[in-house]
């Protein structure tokens, strides 16, 4: 069995230890995206034999989804076949079930947490295809020490220790849109497997570093839904879904079966914030390498990842690879002044000698909402959160003669505007807007995305 695997069992057995321990007045613990969950109710007890204390939360959204239908030929065909074209993966109009999540944490006292995030569902974070697992355990980890989160300084100079299925040190985990940008999707959106370990030099200045399987390279659109490429139903003629409008993005790992190098990352981080957390300032540099694999098998296609995807049939070689190194170098932003936060990322990556760049910033404002109405001792519409984000991608490399994934090489950029209304506390309503465009050999063209998510959680 490789260390992987038992990194993630370890996080997984750590996070599931049943009974809990009531505590008089714990500190709430943030679990995914700014959500936090409450204590374990005081009528559990404590368990005699000194267990976690365990903290459930729990979350659900339905969506109404209107996807712009479009379709772009390539110069690619299969022998006596057609031109193969990019589609949008499900045009038109739809009512879905995005998912739901289960989060677990475990605690035991202060230094030590385990973490799970269960995804059911998982519609528009299937990876890398419609036929992906439709029950995804999307973190699991288990942490010793403290990790202070995004422009907040320590008491004192400390260290963490996190190991299993871990997001990326550099991710924004306080999105205010249910869509991502272009440089998180193609970046830094999924998880990876390993260890990652922080050092305070003090208050303000700290370092990162991680050693994980690293992320596969693989084909996403970068809207909502995927796409199916490489599904053996598309395969046979009879795909679920379009292919998407694809970028190249570094998928989920969801299990170690990859054969590449390991991939080790380092941080250099800088931060200031005032006592009460009102204004925040985090700068963050940030770097990966590692060695790609010749393929990677993916749940849901039959399409390798990595080094496969660009060097053999039916993806012609891209002229310009060279080697096998995959790298990357980035910088982060955070801001927060009272209801304003702002994020900016900036990366650039280099996939066997092929380049791209890409970067992204977010601007959100939440307010906090009069008590005009209340329904069950709740208020109702306690606040609203205007949000604005421009992401852009820039591949620098050279399409083949043929080739079926044209937009890889596409240069992209990405508007997301949107409004997210409290309704209650625990129920909010996000509608949003994407105009996602990309620089064809013909022009400019778009594929547009409107979405509205209602989302409940407790």
């Amino acid at each position: 069995m490789r260390p992987n695997r038992l990194l993630l069992a370890a996080a997984a057995a750590a996070c599931l230890a049943v009974p809990a321990r009531a505590q008089e007045e714990p500190e709430p613990v943030p679990i995914d995206d700014g959500v936090e969950v409450a204590a374990a109710s005081e009528g559990e007890g404590e368990d005699p034999a000194g267990g976690p204390e365990l903290r459930f939360g729990v979350e659900v959204k339905a969506a109404f989804r209107d996807s712009d239908a479009n379709a772009f030929r390539t110069t690619f065909s299969t022998t006596g076949g057609p031109p193969v074209s990019l589609t949008t993966v499900d045009p038109g109009q739809s009512l879905e079930v995005p998912g739901a999540t289960l989060f677990v944490d475990a605690a035991w006292g202060e230094a030590l947490l385990g973490h799970l995030k269960v995804d059911v569902v998982d519609l528009w974070d299937r990876n890398p295809t419609s036929s992906d697992r439709k029950v995804d355990l999307d973190e699991a980890w288990i942490r010793y020490g403290r990790e202070s989160a995004p422009g907040v300084p320590p008491e004192r100079a400390g260290f963490y220790l996190k190991a299993g299925k871990i997001p990326k040190l550099e991710r924004q985990d306080d999105r205010h849109l249910e869509s991502y940008g272009l440089a998180a999707t193609a970046f830094n959106r999924f998880e990876d497997l390993g260890v990652e370990v922080g050092i305070d030099l003090g208050r303000h200045l700290f370092v990162k570093g991680t050693y994980t399987q690293g992320n596969p390279v693989f084909l996403r659109d970068p809207n909502a839904l995927a796409g199916d490429n490489g599904t053996p139903e598309g395969l046979a003629g009879q795909p679920t879904l379009g292919s998407g409008v694809v970028i190249l993005y570094d998928a989920e790992v969801e299990d170690s079966n990859g054969d590449g190098g390991e991939e080790a990352g380092a941080a250099l981080g800088l931060r200031f914030g005032t006592p009460d957390g009102g204004r925040r300032f985090e700068l963050l540099a940030f770097g990966y390498r590692r060695d790609l694999a010749t393929s990677v098998r993916l749940e849901g296609t039959r399409y390798g990842g990595d080094l496969d995807l660009l060097t053999f049939p039916p993806f012609p070689t891209y002229p310009g690879i060279d080697g096998d190194e995959k790298r990357e170098v980035g910088a982060n932003l955070w801001l927060y002044l009272g209801g304003f936060s702002l994020f900016g990322q900036f990366v650039d990556q280099e996939i066997a000698g092929l380049p791209r760049t890409g970067w992204e910033a977010e601007a959100a404002w939440r307010f906090e909402l009069p008590l005009v109405w209340a329904v069950a001792g709740q208020q109702l519409f306690p606040s609203i959160a205007p949000a604005v984000r421009y992401s852009k991608l820039e591949p620098e490399l050279v399409n083949p003669a043929s080739t079926p994934i044209p937009s890889v090489a596409w240069e992209w950029e990405k508007l997301d505007a949107g409004l997210s209304l409290g309704i209650t506390p625990g129920t909010d309503l996000t509608v949003e807007y994407a105009r996602n465009r990309f620089l064809t050999a013909r022009g400019w063209f778009d594929n547009d995305e409107l979405l509205s998510t209602l989302r409940w959680r407790m």
